[in-house]
């Protein structure tokens, strides 16, 4: 059980990291060319130094952090052992499983069974799989003792059944999976909504009997909203008003907005769904370059043997060719409204479709917003979205004004320069390209296929943008680019993405001029390169290469993903590395770590089980509560008996004083 969970994981995490941008930025060949030609000559530093000088870069190696007034604790040691399966915290700290695949949400949720035999039913009623973006509400009565613990179920591992994932291959190519498989998988993908609270003796729990607790599915109705509602490339067989959709899929991180609602985000949805037409995909942008199966089958998950909304070939003898354009229903952000229970969740098309890893609003000082997206592939783009209209703080909570703020704005592809400036380059219609010429005939077509508008407009392709994060203050954007194995081949070398074969990965952050959300120019920089240290030894006790070597100041990781601010300033850091990889053999299991952006100093706070990803991260409003989620663990997470099935773990820390969280 335990190794068919790794080695799936792998390859699942093969295929959503594929690159599917045909695209090589010719405008920028000269600077990228001139790139490569100093790191062959004079190593990765002086490259980095000399495109952009220390002003901007500030990424030169020191002997020895300096002291960070931010971080008050002390850094936890790396964890390679291959045995490694529990949760190593900072001293004075307590981490605690607190809600588990299979946990009851609602009321009248089953208790879990370890061989994993409750039905689909069941699984409607409980905790879907592999946790990832969260956020905590807070009621205002008690807002660090009660709130809506609102919790992303990104996809599904074979442990989720008692044998695993079940196929049987026809003569045709084609594969049929067991019903009552592929409806526990939808049911284990979504949202989880929970009110928790925490009793006198300081234990926060799950509220018995509330109203609040909810479990959204790819099964749960959600209506469309903005430019593409009732777009005739959005109706279906199922759907012939194009306005409703069932479910959301791959929900990966995710945004909260000024008015209290919670934006979850359409990642991998590409995996779920096949045209077997191969000279049908080959006319369908939006199938090619989204990378929808053309096959016989789709790539994992087969869902369209048992459900016909998955499988996207065209029927002509159905309306709307049946379901070719159910993919186009999907890869949105979708808002929910975690106080009402009763509401739909909507997706909203005006921010464009993309395999997007997050939605996170930068608010100005005027109203004006900005909501950053990554697009989590080799090679693909980082984004905003900025609203036509503002956002009025005066308004009562919820309003429908602000809500529709989501269905009208521009969306922007970010092109970054060689002397650290940036450009936000605007997918309008008619403008730059974007003409039916070159295959886009109104602005609904450039949102269902912003990818290939921003190929078009020449954004710069980054080594897979994930998660985003604002600084509180300064309003300072910073993104985790996690690694690019075909950097320097299929994508030539760039000052944002300077390392050939770059496993490891790197932080670049920005500021937006005058630090307007809204502004269409940036300045930007290297935040750090993660890696190993120089002078670091591989397995066998040789020196690591260039590309492994990164300039981290402090405590080293590889492959940044989560990535958060807390109320001080605290830049928290999350990982997914393959810890059985080669290159990782330093870093070990995958971590969460707090940096301090002035000093650059970076120290490790925790580190989780072995094969487990670290994501998801929220806290209470006085940040002395803090959850982060345990993803995918490879052995038998969170029991330690060395035999139980693994589940994907929330977790809850405080320290033993109670006192801030990383202070």
């Amino acid at each position: 059980m335990r190794q068919e969970h790794q080695h799936y994981h792998a390859d699942l995490q093969a295929l959503d990291d594929r690159c599917l941008n045909p695209s090589q930025a010719a405008d920028l060949n000269s600077i990228i060319n001139r790139s490569r030609r100093q790191v062959l000559k004079g190593g990765l530093a002086l490259a980095a130094i000399g495109l952009f000088g220390t002003s901007l870069l500030g990424c030169q190696r020191s002997s020895a952090p300096a002291a960070s007034p931010l971080l008050g604790f002390s850094g936890v040691a790396a964890q390679t052992a291959a045995d490694f399966d529990r949760v190593l915290v900072a001293e004075g700290y307590r981490a605690q499983p607190f809600f588990s695949w299979g946990d009851a949400v609602l009321d009248n949720a089953p208790t879990w069974r370890e061989d994993a035999s409750q039905d689909w039913q069941a699984q409607l009623l409980q905790a879907g799989d592999n946790h990832d973006g969260m956020h905590f509400f807070p009621f205002e009565q008690a807002p660090n003792d009660h709130g809506l613990l609102v919790i992303n179920h990104e996809y599904i591992n074979p442990t989720l059944h008692t044998d695993g994932f079940r196929y049987t291959d026809l003569a045709d190519g084609r594969r049929q999976r067991p019903v009552d498989q592929v409806r526990k998988e939808q049911a284990a993908h979504g949202v989880s909504v929970l009110e928790i609270r925490r009793s006198a003796d300081g234990q926060w729990q799950r509220v018995a009997g509330s109203r609040y607790h909810r479990r959204i599915s790819a099964m749960t109705p959600m209506a469309i909203s903005g430019p593409l509602r009732g777009d005739p490339r959005m109706r279906t067989a199922s759907d012939p008003t194009g306005t409703r959709v069932l479910g959301t899929l791959n929900n990966c991180s995710m945004g909260v907005t000024p008015w209290g609602t919670y934006l979850t985000c359409e990642e991998n949805f590409h995996n779920y769904f096949v045209n077997r037409n191969a000279a049908d995909h080959a006319t369908r942008p939006t199938h090619q370059r989204y990378g929808i199966g053309n096959g016989q089958r789709s790539a994992y998950y087969a869902w369209e043997s048992v459900d016909e909304r998955f499988d996207a070939t065209p029927d002509d003898n159905q309306p709307h060719q049946g379901q070719v354009n159910e993919p186009h229903r999907f890869g949105w952000v979708v808002e929910i409204d975690p106080f009402d229970p009763d509401s739909m969740p909507i997706k909203r098309t005006a921010m464009g479709r993309l395999s997007r890893e997050c939605a996170v609003v930068s608010l100005g000082e005027d109203g004006r917003m900005a909501i950053y997206s990554g697009d989590d592939a080799r090679g693909e783009y980082v984004w905003k979205f900025v609203p036509d209209g503002r956002h009025d703080p005066a308004n009562p909570a919820n309003p429908a004004a602000s809500r529709q703020l989501l269905d009208s704005g521009t969306l922007y592809a970010a092109r970054f320069n060689e002397d650290g400036s940036g450009q936000w380059l605007p997918l309008i219609w008619g403008e730059q390209g974007l003409t039916p010429a070159n295959g886009f005939a109104d602005q609904q077509a450039v949102l269902l296929n912003a990818r290939g508008a921003a190929d078009l407009l020449g954004a710069t392709p980054m080594d897979r943008p994930e998660w985003v994060a604002v600084h509180p203050d300064s309003r300072e954007v910073y993104i985790t680019l996690t690694n690019n194995r075909e950097r320097g081949e299929r994508f030539p070398l760039h000052p944002a993405n300077p390392r050939p074969n770059n496993q490891h990965g790197q932080i670049v952050r920005w500021r937006e001029a005058n630090a307007d959300p809204a502004a269409t120019t940036f300045e930007w920089d290297v935040f750090l390169l993660a890696g190993d240290q120089p002078g670091a030894l591989d397995a066998e006790g040789q020196p690591l290469p260039d590309n492994l070597i990164g300039n981290i100041r402090g405590d080293i990781f590889s492959s940044p993903d989560g990535l958060a601010f807390d109320g001080a300033g605290r830049l928290w850091i999350q990982t997914d590395s393959d810890e059985e990889a080669a290159h990782t053999v330093n870093t070990g299991c995958n971590q969460l770590l707090c940096a301090d952006p002035q000093s650059r100093e970076v120290r490790r706070f925790l580190v989780g089980p072995r094969g487990a990803e670290i994501t998801g991260i929220t806290w209470t409003p006085d940040y002395r509560t803090l959850w982060v989620n345990i993803q995918h663990p490879k052995l038998s997470y969170p029991a330690s008996d060395g035999h139980s099935r693994p589940r994907s773990t929330t977790l809850v820390i405080t320290h033993e004083d109670g006192r801030v969280i990383g202070s």
